[in-house]
């Protein structure tokens, strides 16, 4: 029996983050991330899924997967985890929530992504405008009431390293090599706590692989959903 796959975005992102992977694999990205902490959100969604499942979570996304297995450990089947970070926020980033925040309250939410989130989520590479051009689009679709829930959730997220050493399914993590927002090393520490988990570096990709790279990703979620 071929399990349900579920897609979890990234901050400001919906389900055109993985268009990619959802034609070429299926799969749904519920709506999933309209509360203020990771706890609500994943008791939010929980009650919308399958009674077992396959989970994919990019960046904010993984954050949130990984607040699903810790509260559901048991429906989830295999997870894989994209250009995330499974610690608490750093008190330097923290810092730099509240003055977004109220930007974004005082109607600069478009300021914000092209000037202080955008720049960071690509590599270099013939398409990245565009792309940034579908960043945008989506976190306007989204609008200033998710970015400050989102903003407020990944301030205050809990370390989510206990929850990945008690996770035994199957378990991809993959990032982008020129990841500058969720760096290598986070990945490989996540491959280390995994119990059953291979790591994946996709060249020339950056925060978004999926959209950057997606013929590579692509594959690479291929080989993790054929695991046993």
């Amino acid at each position: 029996m071929t399990l349900p796959l579920i897609y979890l975005p990234g901050m400001m992102c919906d389900a055109r983050l993985f268009g990619p992977q959802i034609t070429a694999l299926g799969g749904t990205a519920p709506l999933s991330a309209q509360d203020s902490t990771m706890q609500a959100m994943a008791a939010q969604l929980l009650p919308q899924l399958p009674d077992r499942f396959a989970l994919i979570g990019l960046s904010m996304g993984g954050i949130l997967a990984m607040e699903l297995i810790r509260q559901a450990p048991g429906r989830v089947d295999r997870v894989a985890l994209l250009d995330t970070n499974p610690l608490a926020e750093t008190e330097e980033v923290k810092a730099r929530r509240g003055p977004q925040i109220d930007r974004v309250r005082a109607g600069k939410l478009a300021e914000v992504m092209r000037d202080e989130m955008k720049p960071h989520y690509m590599a270099d590479g013939p398409n990245r405008a565009a792309l940034l051009d579908l960043c945008m689009d989506m976190a306007l679709g989204l609008g200033p009431d998710v970015f400050v829930n989102q903003s407020c959730a990944l301030r205050d997220r809990p370390d989510q390293c206990d929850t990945l050493r008690s996770f035994g399914g199957p378990a991809l993590v993959l990032c982008g090599r020129e990841d500058r927002l969720c760096p290598l090393h986070r990945h490989t520490l996540m491959q280390e706590l995994l119990p059953n988990a291979t790591l994946s570096v996709i060249d020339g990709a950056g925060h978004l692989p999926t959209l950057e790279k997606p013929t590579e990703t692509t594959q690479a979620l291929c080989h993790w959903l054929e695991r046993p």
